[in-house]
């Protein structure tokens, strides 16, 4: 695992990937941080960092839509099937690679609260707890983009795929404001949910009866539900899928300094299951 970490880590500054998006992070960030905090006098340099979020989203879609498919598009990606290290190094020696390029650019932001110490009143405890945050906001973003990379040999595909899916999230509060919210929706809601994880179980085990018998079970038992106490699925798509927000986590330290032990939990639960998706997508194509 550690060959293939250096080795990736090498890579995305030799290909200059990795340079570009640590300077255009730090630069961008310098430029709101020069605006904010500098020139306006504001004392937080959390806000300066929530300012670069839709930045942050084009950076990370860069560095990881070449993490499994430029290895399918160029065949390499028999050599590390075939390496004599289980599938879970390979995937995490890349992922970490990728956490490795997140983080050089959230080190450097370290300085920026003691620069602004340096000029007068600052908030040392929510700026460094805000830059964590949003250095493990990254490390999901980089975990589902390299998921996406992993189900495409196209770098573009892979690149819009990641983009388009993290500009979604970043809009999910807007996106869930326009959802109905009466019962016989959020059933229907339920039911498509069901129905995409069917689609991808069947996607991944090839075994019709087996998501056949999901899907149907699924089904009687919402339905079922709905005729019982249809109350519950009153405003449930927007419980339900309101913790996909995952920009909230760090917004509400910037805007409120609340720390959310829930949303961290979340980030860190959503790293494992996307790694593991990757474990599985490269998996099957073994298989195949």
């Amino acid at each position: 695992m550690l060959a293939i970490y250096k080795r990736e880590v090498r890579s995305y500054f030799q290909s200059m990937v990795g340079c570009v998006f640590v300077a255009f992070l730090i630069a961008f960030t310098g430029i709101y941080f020069m605006a904010y905090n500098l020139t306006a006098g504001y004392p937080y340099f959390s806000y300066t960092l929530s300012g670069t979020l839709i930045v942050f989203i084009v950076g990370i879609s860069l560095i990881t839509m070449r993490s499994f498919s430029e290895e399918r598009k160029n065949k390499t990606d028999q050599l590390l099937l075939t390496a004599p290290v289980s599938l879970w190094k390979v995937v995490l020696g890349k992922y970490l690679a990728m956490v490795t390029v997140i983080g050089i650019p959230n080190v450097i932001f370290c300085a920026f609260p003691l620069i602004i110490k340096a000029q007068g009143t600052a908030y040392l405890k929510v700026d460094y707890i805000s830059i964590g945050v949003f250095f493990l906001l990254g490390c999901v973003y980089a975990a589902i983009g390299m998921f996406l990379s992993a189900l495409t040999e196209s770098q573009m595909i892979a690149f819009i795929s990641t983009f388009g899916i993290l500009l979604i999230l970043y809009l999910w509060n807007g996106i869930l404001s326009m959802l109905p919210s009466s019962a016989v929706s959020g059933l229907v809601g339920v039911l498509i949910i069901l129905t995409l994880l069917v689609v991808y179980i069947y996607q991944m085990t090839g075994n019709i009866v087996i998501a056949g018998v999901i899907e149907a079970v699924g089904v009687i038992a919402g339905v079922v539900v709905y005729f019982v106490k249809s109350s519950l699925y009153e405003n449930l798509l927007t419980k339900m899928l309101g913790r996909l927000a995952l920009a909230d986590v760090f917004t509400d330290i910037t805007s409120n300094s609340i720390v959310d032990i829930t949303g961290i939990a979340l980030y860190l639960s959503l790293i494992v299951v996307f790694v593991f998706l990757t474990v599985q997508a490269i998996q099957k194509r073994r298989w195949n």
